[in-house]
């Protein structure tokens, strides 16, 4: 399988936005923490379900699997929300994540 691209999920998330931007609060800078503590919310649904499941049955089971990537997808959806609403490209995020990355592996 392929990769999945941050731009992917950027187009995928501005088809979702125009689908719904009668209903959804418009992407954009004054959106951007509502987009976040939504993102935490479902950051705390995949730990509701290991937290009750156990890390092995989670492993094991699959529609308890299915579950916690669905919830990931929703983390990651906001994710590319928050990206979108304050304009971070893909280029951008690659190379401040590089050198974050450089950082922390020189760090001790």
């Amino acid at each position: 399988m392929e990769d999945f691209s941050i731009n992917e999920m950027q187009k995928m998330q501005k088809e979702l936005q125009e689908k719904y931007k009668d209903k959804w609060e418009p992407i954009g800078p004054e959106a951007g923490k509502h987009k976040m503590l939504w993102m935490v919310g479902e950051i705390g649904e995949v730990i509701d379900i290991i937290k009750k499941n156990g890390e092995q049955k989670v492993l094991s089971n699959p529609l308890l699997r299915k579950e916690l990537i669905e919830e990931m997808a929703d983390v990651l959806m906001y994710y590319n929300d928050v990206l979108l609403c304050y304009g971070i490209t893909a280029d951008e995020l690659k190379q401040i994540y590089a050198g974050k990355f450089k950082k922390n592996m020189e760090r001790w």
